[in-house]
């Protein structure tokens, strides 16, 4: 990497981890934009180790306050404001929306909208600065130990809502009692009921659709090809998940705020561990 070149990177997880793992990314800005970067929600938990200066993440209070070097970001319902404080440079794991419960030992439910301190649970983890493959290996190394030392597993029900979520396909007629107990696995196994993680997953495809996204009518006809029905539906959205107009984002959003967006549900990535 150049000096003073942005970088990010999506990789596919191992197979052994792959029913749990989304994807493993790494990101890197030597001389980071000290801009308050909006996060969305995307619907997957996150294991993040940060190499680099930590995130300052703005707090109920307006304050903003430095998150931890190692942290599980847990579901979030609305946006996550921080900005940068130093050079950048993070390995991260992105969990399927249900796979990160057997790592977490606990109900998701219990870290939505939370970032839980990580540093103790991380302790001795060593990755390669600089080395974005070597990063991606360490991290899927250890996480794989901790497969290996839990019972990780996957409710079949639970994937299966999900990825009709995911697909676009109509949830089944279910009875009352099926509904609530569906929304209590949701709660253990996601961390979000399951037609908030419909709305997520539709608010994350607009950014799938937007050609341009600095030209108002692009994210228009994004927000209707994502199943939008028009355009106020779609800025209530955009001001619940992102707290502001989707010029707004477009304009104010650099590094990797944008990098995330343009890239959290794209193909699956072509770089294996």
């Amino acid at each position: 990497m150049a000096s003073g070149e942005e970088r990010y990177q999506e990789f596919a997880p191992p197979p052994a981890l792959r029913p749990f793992v989304r994807v493993i990314w790494t990101y890197a800005a030597p001389d980071p934009s000290p801009t308050i970067q909006r996060i969305a929600p995307d619907g997957c938990p996150e294991l993040i180790f940060d190499l680099g200066a930590p995130y300052a993440e703005q707090g109920d209070d307006g304050e903003f306050r430095l998150q931890p070097s190692a942290l599980f970001a847990g579901q979030m319902t609305r946006p996550l404001v921080m900005r940068p404080t130093g050079p950048t440079e993070l390995v991260a794991v992105r969990f399927e929306p249900d796979g990160a419960r057997g790592f977490l030992g606990r109900p998701l439910s219990e870290a939505t909208d939370r970032r839980l301190d990580m540093v103790a649970c991380l302790a001795g983890f060593v990755a390669p600065a600089g080395d974005p493959t070597g990063q991606v290996a360490a991290i899927a190394r250890w996480l794989d130990a901790q497969r290996r030392g839990a019972d990780w597993t996957i409710d079949p029900a639970i994937r299966a809502e999900i990825e009709d979520a995911a697909a676009e396909r109509p949830a089944p007629a279910r009875s009352p009692s099926e509904q609530r107990a569906l929304q209590r696995r949701f709660a253990d196994r996601v961390g979000v009921s399951p037609r908030l993680l419909r709305s997520i997953f539709r608010f994350r495809r607009v950014f799938d659709h937007a050609a341009d996204p600095d030209r108002a009518e692009s994210w228009l006809a994004a927000g209707l090809e994502a199943g939008y029905f028009d355009q106020p539906q779609m800025a209530r959205d955009f001001r619940r998940f992102l707290g502001c107009t989707a010029t707004d984002w477009a304009r104010e959003q650099h590094e990797l705020a944008r990098a995330i967006a343009s890239q959290t549900y794209k193909p699956p990535p072509p770089h294996p561990v």
